[in-house]
């Protein structure tokens, strides 16, 4: 099988991404540095030297080899690490998900691990991060496209390149352990920059655009904890696609994004020539002044300044409900309530020790990955740890999740590893729609009254996390695992001795080495210095 064809771009670079010249192979290379992308150094961890991490890219169906090599050397955010490929279903390769203790243990310091997958029928808009502790908050994410030859949109747009991705992130002047509950983070980086209360003017990313074409922006929301409302002065987007799912075209002003999401929308480059304010509204802010939460689209020709302010107001904004399938858009099961195979409900508290609960579990890691724990013979829920939190599946089911929102610090976007669902109750909505609902990986649990409802098929075989993606709430336990076809999980895979020998080089490790973090994260108020 031909090995993936992949090429690292800064995603500032301008110049046209083609997919058909990447080099063979990638290489990771994880380290400490001192970063300051909204001016205010401090130690990070970043990827290749840099954060975001450089845009991973590849075609459809072809196969992935990305050998990630551990650096690190800072106790602080974690000296261990692993990579999940958020967005990829990983059918028949669920040991490269990367999530540590369900499906590997991590890779420990200087030593390497190659991830080695083919995404089945998939292609879209992606994104790599740690999925190790708090540690993809500190820096180690970065974007990943993967590009279709038979695009069915290829006709409405004219560029989709590097220089089309635009990435949210929040950033903190502190370690991520330091970051109380009820904090914000000092800035907002679009593309990696951004700026915060009282610091430099850091100069702001910039999109450039000509006049007259069309492009295919891909949005991701690469956060650790907030959901942005994402609008562009004077501008609207035809929304293509949801967390790697062609969809209907929607056309709306403004775009609700949460931790986790990517959305494709066509923009049209049809407006006078002159700087445009980018904005990503974070849920806990309401300024933009002085160039907060923001970037710059530019079309070619404009002046090198920043835009001026347009009195310019958003009314058409993106709901999830309104969002349809492109391609076979029902939801799985009898299009009726209770036609599902299996019914469960997720309800989620936060309880007294400041952790939160579902089904009265608060996820923590087992000290043996579930998957290992599934290949030396334990398929039963009752037999897997950590108890109460790791729930067994039987094949080919459909299966539906009911999650009520309204806990403390929500609404929490759910992203469910293994595989993309059918949202047949959006948040904001009392409708269940069986017909033709949004299918995608990450959503939004809403509010107080809304019972978010997904169904998907058991068809792949794995434990898979169904996951709070603000990454604060599942350090916290909010969590649980799906084991998909236990008794079907050791024939289904191909796990190699490398993949093996990483929990054979992480238990050697001292106990101060496979350091825990959770316990130093402070559930006081603490304000973050600027």
């Amino acid at each position: 099988m031909a090995m993936a064809r992949f090429r690292f771009v800064s995603t500032l670079f301008l110049a046209a991404l083609a997919p058909l010249c990447a080099a063979l192979n990638a290489e990771l290379v994880i380290t400490n540095s001192v970063v300051a992308p909204d001016g205010y150094p401090i130690n990070a961890i970043v990827v290749n030297g840099q954060t975001p991490g450089p845009v991973l890219s590849a075609m459809k169906g072809e196969r992935f080899q990305v050998n990630v090599t551990d650096m690190l050397v800072d106790e602080s955010m974690n000296k261990s690490t692993s990579i999940h490929w958020h967005g990829i279903n990983q059918y028949g390769s669920a040991e490269m998900d990367g999530a540590s203790m369900v499906s590997q243990c991590p890779i420990a310091t200087e030593h390497s691990f190659v991830y080695d997958f083919t995404p089945v029928n998939q292609s879209g808009s992606f994104w790599y991060h740690s999925h190790f502790q708090l540690q993809y908050c500190e820096g180690l994410r970065g974007a990943l496209v993967i590009y279709d030859p038979l695009d069915p949109y290829k006709d409405l747009f004219d560029i989709d390149n590097a220089s089309t991705i635009i990435t949210l992130m929040d950033w903190y002047h502190v370690n991520a352990y330091d970051v109380a509950f009820t904090d914000t983070p000092a800035s907002t980086l679009i593309n990696g920059v951004g700026r915060y209360l009282e610091g430099p003017p850091v100069p702001l990313s910039i999109v450039t655009v000509m006049p007259g074409k069309r492009y295919r922006i891909r949005l991701m929301n690469m956060a650790c904890k907030p959901n942005f409302v994402f609008t562009i002065d004077s501008h609207v987007f035809t929304v293509i696609e949801a967390d790697s799912e062609y969809t209907t075209p929607l056309v709306v002003d403004a775009i609700q994004i949460f931790a986790g999401q990517r959305y494709s929308f066509i923009l049209n480059a049809d407006q006078p020539v002159d700087n445009y304010w980018i904005h990503a509204l974070p849920n806990y802010d309401t300024t933009f002044a002085g160039g907060l939460n923001s970037a710059i689209l530019r079309y070619d020709g404009a002046p090198n300044s920043e835009p001026v302010y347009r009195n310019w107001t958003a009314s058409n904004p993106l709901m999830e409900y309104n969002l349809h399938p492109l391609v076979d858009p029902a939801a799985p099961g009898a299009a009726e309530s209770g036609g599902a195979d299996v019914s469960i409900n997720l309800e989620s508290v936060w309880d007294d020790n400041m952790r939160f609960l579902i089904n009265g579990y608060s996820y923590t890691s087992p000290s043996t990955p579930i998957l290992l724990q599934i290949l030396n013979g334990n398929v039963n829920a009752s037999e897997l740890s950590p108890n109460g939190s790791v729930y067994t599946l039987p094949p080919n089911k459909t299966i539906e999740l009911s999650v009520p929102g309204g806990q403390p610090e929500g609404p929490h976007p759910f992203h469910l590893h293994g595989h993309t669902f059918s949202v047949v109750r959006s948040a904001g909505s009392d409708v269940y729609n069986y017909d033709n609902p949004v299918r995608r990986d990450t959503t939004s649990n809403g509010i107080s009254g809304d019972n978010v409802t997904i169904r998907f098929r058991t068809d792949n075989p794995g434990p898979w996390f169904f996951h709070c993606h603000i990454d604060f709430h599942m350090e916290q336990g909010m969590a649980v695992v799906f084991a998909e076809d236990t008794n079907g999980t050791a024939s289904a895979l191909n796990v190699t001795s490398t993949w093996k020998q990483l929990c054979t080089t992480y238990d050697a490790l001292s106990p101060t080495e496979r350091i825990v973090q959770q316990h130093r994260r402070r559930h006081t108020k603490h304000q973050i210095g600027h």
